[in-house]
Protein backbone atom coordinates (compact mmCIF):
# COMPACT_ATOMS: atom_id res chain seq x y z
CA UNK A 1 0.00 0.00 0.00
CA UNK A 2 1.23 3.62 -1.07
CA UNK A 3 2.65 6.21 1.53
CA UNK A 4 -0.22 8.60 -0.28
CA UNK A 5 -2.68 6.22 0.24
CA UNK A 6 -1.87 5.63 4.32
CA UNK A 7 -2.27 8.91 4.47
CA UNK A 8 -5.32 9.56 2.66
CA UNK A 9 -6.96 6.84 4.67
CA UNK A 10 -5.70 8.25 7.96
CA UNK A 11 -7.35 11.57 7.28
CA UNK A 12 -10.29 9.77 6.55
CA UNK A 13 -10.18 8.20 9.87
CA UNK A 14 -10.17 11.56 11.76
CA UNK A 15 -7.51 14.26 12.80
CA UNK A 16 -6.56 12.02 16.35
CA UNK A 17 -5.71 9.03 14.03
CA UNK A 18 -3.89 11.04 11.74
CA UNK A 19 -2.24 12.31 14.44
CA UNK A 20 -0.97 8.77 15.94
CA UNK A 21 -0.14 7.79 12.10
CA UNK A 22 2.57 10.72 11.85
CA UNK A 23 3.65 9.84 15.60
CA UNK A 24 4.19 6.90 14.19
CA UNK A 25 5.95 7.75 11.43
CA UNK A 26 8.18 10.05 13.06
CA UNK A 27 9.39 7.18 15.47
CA UNK A 28 9.57 5.12 13.12
CA UNK A 29 12.98 7.15 10.93
CA UNK A 30 14.41 8.38 14.03
CA UNK A 31 17.72 7.85 13.77
CA UNK A 32 20.55 8.21 16.37
CA UNK A 33 21.03 12.02 16.40
CA UNK A 34 16.96 12.35 16.47
CA UNK A 35 16.97 9.48 19.81
CA UNK A 36 19.53 11.54 20.90
CA UNK A 37 18.38 14.51 21.02
CA UNK A 38 15.06 13.54 22.72
CA UNK A 39 16.82 11.68 25.53
CA UNK A 40 19.13 14.68 26.05
CA UNK A 41 15.66 16.91 26.14
CA UNK A 42 13.68 14.91 28.27
CA UNK A 43 16.56 14.15 31.33
CA UNK A 44 17.94 18.00 31.13
CA UNK A 45 15.25 19.99 29.54
CA UNK A 46 17.22 21.52 27.18
CA UNK A 47 19.10 20.99 23.67
CA UNK A 48 22.77 19.12 23.81
CA UNK A 49 25.47 20.87 22.49
CA UNK A 50 26.84 19.61 19.30
CA UNK A 51 28.95 18.00 20.76
CA UNK A 52 27.05 15.97 23.45
CA UNK A 53 25.09 15.45 20.46
CA UNK A 54 27.50 13.59 18.44
CA UNK A 55 29.03 11.68 21.39
CA UNK A 56 25.41 10.64 22.31
CA UNK A 57 24.60 9.75 18.70
CA UNK A 58 27.40 7.49 18.45
CA UNK A 59 26.61 5.87 21.84
CA UNK A 60 23.29 5.04 19.71
CA UNK A 61 24.91 3.70 16.95
CA UNK A 62 26.98 1.27 18.78
CA UNK A 63 23.99 0.15 20.57
CA UNK A 64 24.40 1.55 23.86
CA UNK A 65 22.10 4.07 24.57
CA UNK A 66 22.37 3.57 28.43
CA UNK A 67 25.98 5.90 27.53
CA UNK A 68 24.18 8.37 26.12
CA UNK A 69 21.45 8.57 29.07
CA UNK A 70 24.64 9.18 31.24
CA UNK A 71 26.07 12.22 29.22
CA UNK A 72 22.72 13.68 29.85
CA UNK A 73 22.24 13.45 32.71
CA UNK A 74 26.18 14.88 33.66
CA UNK A 75 24.41 18.35 32.35
CA UNK A 76 24.15 20.71 35.28
CA UNK A 77 20.35 21.75 33.94
CA UNK A 78 19.33 17.89 35.21
CA UNK A 79 20.12 19.13 38.82
CA UNK A 80 19.01 22.63 38.48
CA UNK A 81 15.61 22.45 36.63
CA UNK A 82 14.43 18.70 36.22
CA UNK A 83 15.77 17.41 39.33
CA UNK A 84 14.45 20.19 41.12
CA UNK A 85 10.90 20.31 39.86
CA UNK A 86 10.65 16.92 40.18
CA UNK A 87 11.37 17.05 44.11
CA UNK A 88 10.00 20.16 45.01
CA UNK A 89 6.63 19.18 45.13
CA UNK A 90 7.22 16.49 47.56
CA UNK A 91 8.11 19.22 50.21
CA UNK A 92 5.19 21.38 51.20
CA UNK A 93 1.47 20.85 51.36
CA UNK A 94 0.44 22.29 48.50
CA UNK A 95 2.01 20.09 46.14
CA UNK A 96 3.21 23.38 44.40
CA UNK A 97 6.56 23.60 41.88
CA UNK A 98 6.94 27.49 43.04
CA UNK A 99 7.71 26.42 46.14
CA UNK A 100 11.98 28.02 47.06
CA UNK A 101 14.80 25.35 47.39
CA UNK A 102 15.17 24.31 50.71
CA UNK A 103 17.53 21.52 52.63
CA UNK A 104 14.94 18.99 51.31
CA UNK A 105 15.17 19.47 47.92
CA UNK A 106 19.16 20.07 47.97
CA UNK A 107 19.38 17.27 49.91
CA UNK A 108 17.62 14.92 47.30
CA UNK A 109 19.11 16.38 44.33
CA UNK A 110 22.56 15.66 46.30
CA UNK A 111 22.38 12.16 46.95
CA UNK A 112 21.24 11.71 43.46
CA UNK A 113 24.36 13.54 42.01
CA UNK A 114 26.52 11.38 44.25
CA UNK A 115 24.76 7.71 43.79
CA UNK A 116 23.98 7.84 47.39
CA UNK A 117 21.27 4.56 47.99
CA UNK A 118 18.15 6.16 47.80
CA UNK A 119 16.76 3.92 50.63
CA UNK A 120 18.36 5.81 53.03
CA UNK A 121 16.23 8.74 52.17
CA UNK A 122 14.18 8.33 54.64
CA UNK A 123 16.62 7.59 57.71
CA UNK A 124 20.25 8.93 57.29
CA UNK A 125 22.11 11.16 58.74
CA UNK A 126 22.16 13.41 55.61
CA UNK A 127 22.30 17.02 54.44
CA UNK A 128 23.69 18.34 51.74
CA UNK A 129 24.76 22.31 52.20
CA UNK A 130 25.59 24.94 49.08
CA UNK A 131 29.44 25.79 48.96
CA UNK A 132 28.88 29.41 47.20
CA UNK A 133 30.59 32.47 48.09
CA UNK A 134 28.44 35.05 49.67
CA UNK A 135 25.77 32.65 50.74
CA UNK A 136 24.59 32.85 54.95
CA UNK A 137 25.15 30.07 56.50
CA UNK A 138 22.72 27.24 56.65
CA UNK A 139 20.24 27.82 59.49
CA UNK A 140 18.30 25.60 61.58
CA UNK A 141 15.76 28.84 62.02
CA UNK A 142 15.50 29.80 58.71
CA UNK A 143 15.91 29.23 54.61
CA UNK A 144 18.05 31.51 53.55
CA UNK A 145 21.14 29.50 52.94
CA UNK A 146 19.24 28.08 50.16
CA UNK A 147 16.70 30.82 48.97
CA UNK A 148 20.30 32.76 48.34
CA UNK A 149 21.83 30.26 46.50
CA UNK A 150 18.43 29.95 44.08
CA UNK A 151 18.11 33.29 43.90
CA UNK A 152 22.26 33.24 42.90
CA UNK A 153 21.43 30.85 40.02
CA UNK A 154 24.11 28.72 41.93
CA UNK A 155 24.76 25.12 39.61
CA UNK A 156 23.76 22.81 42.42
CA UNK A 157 25.84 20.39 40.73
CA UNK A 158 29.53 21.92 40.99
CA UNK A 159 28.59 23.41 44.52
CA UNK A 160 26.34 20.82 46.49
CA UNK A 161 27.90 19.32 49.55
CA UNK A 162 27.48 16.08 51.62
CA UNK A 163 27.30 16.70 55.30
CA UNK A 164 25.20 15.53 58.66
CA UNK A 165 22.12 17.08 59.50
CA UNK A 166 23.49 16.25 63.10
CA UNK A 167 26.57 18.30 62.98
CA UNK A 168 24.74 21.42 60.99
CA UNK A 169 21.31 21.88 62.98
CA UNK A 170 22.10 19.87 66.06
CA UNK A 171 20.05 17.24 65.95
CA UNK A 172 21.01 13.83 68.06
CA UNK A 173 22.47 11.51 65.43
CA UNK A 174 19.83 9.13 66.25
CA UNK A 175 17.09 11.49 66.38
CA UNK A 176 18.25 12.30 62.21
CA UNK A 177 15.41 10.74 59.84
CA UNK A 178 17.11 11.86 56.50
CA UNK A 179 14.61 13.76 54.50
CA UNK A 180 12.07 13.74 57.37
CA UNK A 181 14.25 15.43 59.75
CA UNK A 182 15.22 18.71 57.33
CA UNK A 183 13.67 21.86 57.99
CA UNK A 184 11.68 22.26 54.89
CA UNK A 185 9.66 18.95 55.73
CA UNK A 186 9.47 19.36 59.37
CA UNK A 187 8.14 23.44 58.80
CA UNK A 188 5.46 22.10 56.59
CA UNK A 189 4.87 18.54 57.99
CA UNK A 190 5.59 18.86 62.02
CA UNK A 191 4.25 22.94 62.12
CA UNK A 192 0.95 22.25 64.24
CA UNK A 193 -1.49 19.75 63.73
CA UNK A 194 -0.40 16.24 65.58
CA UNK A 195 2.34 15.15 63.31
CA UNK A 196 0.17 12.97 61.13
CA UNK A 197 0.40 14.93 58.31
CA UNK A 198 4.16 14.12 57.80
CA UNK A 199 3.08 10.74 57.76
CA UNK A 200 0.15 11.03 55.16
CA UNK A 201 2.88 13.44 53.22
CA UNK A 202 5.75 10.94 52.93
CA UNK A 203 3.10 8.36 52.25
CA UNK A 204 2.39 10.45 49.01
CA UNK A 205 5.87 11.45 47.75
CA UNK A 206 7.49 7.98 48.60
CA UNK A 207 4.84 5.49 48.19
CA UNK A 208 2.66 7.52 45.69
CA UNK A 209 -0.46 6.42 47.22
CA UNK A 210 -2.82 9.37 49.82
CA UNK A 211 -4.50 7.29 52.97
CA UNK A 212 -7.45 6.52 50.73
CA UNK A 213 -5.41 3.73 48.86
CA UNK A 214 -4.18 2.18 51.64
CA UNK A 215 -7.37 2.46 54.46
CA UNK A 216 -7.61 -1.43 56.01
CA UNK A 217 -10.66 -1.51 58.28
CA UNK A 218 -9.92 -4.70 59.24
CA UNK A 219 -6.76 -3.42 61.58
CA UNK A 220 -7.05 -3.26 65.65
CA UNK A 221 -8.23 0.15 67.03
CA UNK A 222 -6.26 0.15 70.25
CA UNK A 223 -3.56 2.16 69.01
CA UNK A 224 -6.05 5.49 67.36
CA UNK A 225 -5.74 8.19 69.62
CA UNK A 226 -8.21 10.01 72.06
CA UNK A 227 -8.76 12.69 69.63
CA UNK A 228 -10.44 10.63 67.13
CA UNK A 229 -14.04 10.77 67.63
CA UNK A 230 -15.55 7.43 67.58
CA UNK A 231 -18.79 8.17 67.11
CA UNK A 232 -18.39 11.30 64.40
CA UNK A 233 -21.58 13.45 64.04
CA UNK A 234 -23.20 10.78 66.34
CA UNK A 235 -23.13 8.10 64.27
CA UNK A 236 -20.61 5.08 65.13
CA UNK A 237 -20.78 3.65 61.53
CA UNK A 238 -18.80 6.14 60.29
CA UNK A 239 -15.84 5.63 62.24
CA UNK A 240 -16.11 1.78 61.50
CA UNK A 241 -16.69 2.11 58.26
CA UNK A 242 -14.35 4.93 57.30
CA UNK A 243 -12.49 6.81 60.03
CA UNK A 244 -10.70 3.30 61.51
CA UNK A 245 -9.56 2.20 57.92
CA UNK A 246 -6.90 5.00 57.67
CA UNK A 247 -6.00 5.88 61.80
CA UNK A 248 -5.55 1.80 62.64
CA UNK A 249 -2.33 1.72 60.54
CA UNK A 250 -1.51 5.58 60.81
CA UNK A 251 -2.07 6.09 64.11
CA UNK A 252 0.54 3.43 65.64
CA UNK A 253 3.30 4.14 62.29
CA UNK A 254 3.02 8.13 62.89
CA UNK A 255 3.87 8.02 66.89
CA UNK A 256 7.31 7.01 65.97
CA UNK A 257 7.37 10.85 65.98
CA UNK A 258 6.09 11.51 69.11
CA UNK A 259 9.44 13.38 70.15
CA UNK A 260 9.10 15.76 67.23
CA UNK A 261 7.85 19.09 66.85
CA UNK A 262 8.07 22.93 64.49
CA UNK A 263 7.90 25.58 66.84
CA UNK A 264 6.79 28.78 65.23
CA UNK A 265 8.49 30.58 68.07
CA UNK A 266 11.82 29.12 67.28
CA UNK A 267 11.25 28.61 63.93
CA UNK A 268 12.89 25.15 63.75
CA UNK A 269 12.60 21.78 63.89
CA UNK A 270 12.52 20.69 68.06
CA UNK A 271 13.11 16.81 69.19
CA UNK A 272 12.28 16.27 73.20
CA UNK A 273 13.68 13.29 73.74
CA UNK A 274 11.94 11.17 76.19
CA UNK A 275 8.93 13.98 76.11
CA UNK A 276 6.15 13.13 74.06
CA UNK A 277 5.33 16.56 72.20
CA UNK A 278 2.04 17.69 74.00
CA UNK A 279 0.33 17.96 70.50
CA UNK A 280 -0.51 14.06 70.49
CA UNK A 281 -2.59 14.74 73.29
CA UNK A 282 -5.03 17.40 71.86
CA UNK A 283 -8.76 16.97 71.80
CA UNK A 284 -8.61 14.28 74.46
CA UNK A 285 -11.87 14.44 75.48
CA UNK A 286 -13.70 13.48 71.66
CA UNK A 287 -12.64 9.54 72.98
CA UNK A 288 -11.19 9.94 76.78
CA UNK A 289 -10.82 5.80 76.51
CA UNK A 290 -8.43 6.24 73.55
CA UNK A 291 -4.99 5.81 73.17
CA UNK A 292 -2.73 8.11 75.20
CA UNK A 293 0.53 8.23 73.41
CA UNK A 294 3.29 7.07 76.07
CA UNK A 295 6.56 7.49 73.79
CA UNK A 296 7.93 7.11 70.51
CA UNK A 297 7.33 3.38 69.71
CA UNK A 298 5.79 2.52 66.69
CA UNK A 299 4.51 -0.60 65.00
CA UNK A 300 3.85 -1.25 61.26
CA UNK A 301 0.12 -2.83 61.39
CA UNK A 302 0.21 -2.78 57.66
CA UNK A 303 2.07 -6.10 57.77
CA UNK A 304 -0.80 -8.24 57.91
CA UNK A 305 -4.11 -7.15 55.90
CA UNK A 306 -4.38 -5.71 52.45
CA UNK A 307 -1.03 -3.99 52.36
CA UNK A 308 1.24 -6.62 52.87
CA UNK A 309 0.72 -5.70 48.94
CA UNK A 310 3.15 -2.93 49.96
CA UNK A 311 5.58 -5.27 49.97
CA UNK A 312 7.71 -4.98 53.73
CA UNK A 313 10.94 -6.24 54.48
CA UNK A 314 10.45 -9.86 56.17
CA UNK A 315 14.26 -8.42 57.64
CA UNK A 316 13.34 -5.79 59.85
CA UNK A 317 11.09 -5.80 63.12
CA UNK A 318 8.29 -3.80 61.65
CA UNK A 319 8.56 -2.40 65.05
CA UNK A 320 11.03 0.19 66.67
CA UNK A 321 11.22 3.81 68.30
CA UNK A 322 11.52 7.27 66.48
CA UNK A 323 11.36 8.23 63.57
CA UNK A 324 14.95 6.80 61.82
CA UNK A 325 13.67 2.96 62.46
CA UNK A 326 10.29 4.05 61.03
CA UNK A 327 11.93 5.07 58.01
CA UNK A 328 14.34 2.38 57.18
CA UNK A 329 10.68 0.44 57.56
CA UNK A 330 9.29 2.83 54.52
CA UNK A 331 12.56 2.97 52.33
CA UNK A 332 13.15 -1.00 52.69
CA UNK A 333 9.57 -1.63 51.19
CA UNK A 334 8.21 -2.61 47.29
CA UNK A 335 5.98 0.29 47.43
CA UNK A 336 8.79 2.73 47.86
CA UNK A 337 11.08 1.29 45.02
CA UNK A 338 8.13 1.28 42.47
CA UNK A 339 7.27 4.47 43.38
CA UNK A 340 10.40 6.23 42.56
CA UNK A 341 10.60 4.93 39.29
CA UNK A 342 7.09 5.93 38.77
CA UNK A 343 7.69 9.09 39.63
CA UNK A 344 11.35 9.01 37.27
CA UNK A 345 8.93 7.37 34.09
CA UNK A 346 6.29 10.51 34.70
CA UNK A 347 9.50 13.38 34.73
CA UNK A 348 11.14 11.66 31.81
CA UNK A 349 8.54 10.14 29.47
CA UNK A 350 6.18 13.34 30.54
CA UNK A 351 2.85 10.75 30.98
CA UNK A 352 1.65 8.39 33.33
CA UNK A 353 2.54 4.75 32.31
CA UNK A 354 -0.49 3.40 31.01
CA UNK A 355 0.18 0.06 28.21
CA UNK A 356 0.95 -3.03 29.96
CA UNK A 357 4.60 -2.35 28.11
CA UNK A 358 4.58 0.71 30.46
CA UNK A 359 3.95 -1.06 33.15
CA UNK A 360 6.64 -4.10 32.23
CA UNK A 361 8.83 -0.70 31.69
CA UNK A 362 8.26 -0.03 35.31
CA UNK A 363 8.71 -3.50 36.60
CA UNK A 364 12.32 -3.67 34.37
CA UNK A 365 13.19 -0.45 35.93
CA UNK A 366 12.22 -1.11 39.47
CA UNK A 367 14.35 -4.32 39.50
CA UNK A 368 17.59 -2.34 37.85
CA UNK A 369 16.51 0.03 40.51
CA UNK A 370 16.64 -2.38 43.62
CA UNK A 371 19.89 -4.35 42.91
CA UNK A 372 21.92 -1.78 41.45
CA UNK A 373 22.24 0.31 44.85
CA UNK A 374 18.99 2.64 44.82
CA UNK A 375 20.98 5.11 42.53
CA UNK A 376 18.09 7.40 41.10
CA UNK A 377 20.34 8.06 38.04
CA UNK A 378 19.72 4.37 36.88
CA UNK A 379 16.21 4.50 36.72
CA UNK A 380 16.62 8.26 34.89
CA UNK A 381 18.49 6.43 32.31
CA UNK A 382 16.19 3.87 31.93
CA UNK A 383 13.52 5.84 31.14
CA UNK A 384 14.81 8.18 29.19
CA UNK A 385 15.99 5.42 27.12
CA UNK A 386 12.26 4.05 26.81
CA UNK A 387 11.24 7.01 25.98
CA UNK A 388 13.57 8.32 23.63
CA UNK A 389 11.31 6.95 20.39
CA UNK A 390 8.06 8.91 21.49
Amino acid sequence: MSKQHDQFAARRRGPLAAAVALVLAAQAVAGPNEQAKRIFDRIAGVPPTATELATMASDIQGGNPQAAAQVALAAPQFYNVTLKNMVTPWTNRDQTVFAPLNDYTATVIGMVRDDVPFNTALSADILYTVNGQGLPAPSPANNDHYAQAEANNVDLKANLVQTMQSSVYGIPAAATAGLLTTRGAASAFFINGTNRAMFRFTLMAHFCRDMEQVQDTSRPPDRIRQDVSRSPGGDSRIFLNSCIGCHSGMDPMAQAFAYYNFDTTQNQLVYTPGQVQPKYFINSSNFPQGFVTPDDSWANRWRQGPNQTLGWDTTLPGSGNGAKSLGQELGASDAFAACQVQKVFQTVCYRLPTSQADLDQLATMKSHFTSGGYKMKTAFADAAVYCMGQ
